[in-house]
């Protein structure tokens, strides 16, 4: 029996209305962006009077919030079952994985790339509380990565004058608790958040088509996948 199943009548019916919101809110993310997000439109495309949403979501932040959520919790199943795929010894497989898994999510849902990668939405903050979580998941595999590459003596060595520069540039983020228990030191760390915003960069010029034409997307995407993993993984 699902956990669905042991639910009562109402509170399946209660999780059906929120899944139609959050479907319409997304459609809504698509035509009119997420600055223009209106729980009155939403409800008015779910046939509900106005002020009925309110009994299952009480604010346009609080739509926003759990939009953010859902979007992040979508991204990490993608990316985590591509990486769950791969030979765990195999990293640079590893680093493939994600960044593939991160492009085919990406088309698939540009809008809700654009929410949680794009420009910030007026007027809202994300509460921490709810949203770190699920949107360091994906951050949490790539660390997971570049930890392994470390443990395994395959980080490769940056030239004397990065190397110098690591420590100043992310020193500070490996007293995060995020990195407790890792190999990873600042060199590793910044050559990894290099290759990552590498990916990311080259995810949202593609999605947001800041490049314009490009003559083979799926071979300008190879090369970046390509760079970014020598940061990582030292053949």
């Amino acid at each position: 029996m699902t956990p669905t199943e042991t639910l009562g009548r109402r509170a399946r019916n209660r999780l059906a209305v929120e899944a139609d919101i959050l479907r319409v809110a997304r459609e809504h993310l698509a035509s009119s962006g997420a600055a223009a997000l209106s729980l009155r439109a939403v409800a008015r495309d779910l046939g509900m009077v106005s002020s009925g949403i309110y009994r299952y979501v009480e604010s346009r932040d609080e739509l926003l919030t759990r939009l953010i959520v859902d979007g992040y919790t979508s991204l990490a199943a993608t990316v985590t079952a591509a990486h769950g795929a791969v030979d765990p010894t195999d990293l640079g497989g590893r680093w493939e994985a994600v960044a593939h898994g991160l492009r085919r999510w990406a088309l698939e849902r540009p809008h809700d790339f654009a929410l949680l990668y794009g420009s910030p939405v007026p007027d809202y903050t994300a509460p921490a509380d709810r949203t770190t979580g699920p949107g360091t998941a994906v951050l949490a595999i790539v660390t997971g990565i570049v930890d392994a590459a470390a443990r395994a003596g395959r980080t490769p060595a940056p030239s004397p004058e990065l190397a110098r520069l690591a420590g100043p540039a992310v020193g500070g983020f490996l007293d995060d608790d995020f990195f407790a228990g890792t190999a990873v030191d600042a060199e590793a760390l910044a050559q990894g958040l290099s290759a990552w915003t590498l990916l990311l960069g080259a995810v949202t010029s593609e999605v947001f088509d800041q490049l314009g034409p490009v003559p083979d997307p799926e071979a300008l995407f190879g090369w970046h996948v390509a760079v970014s993993r020598r940061l990582v993984v030292a053949d």
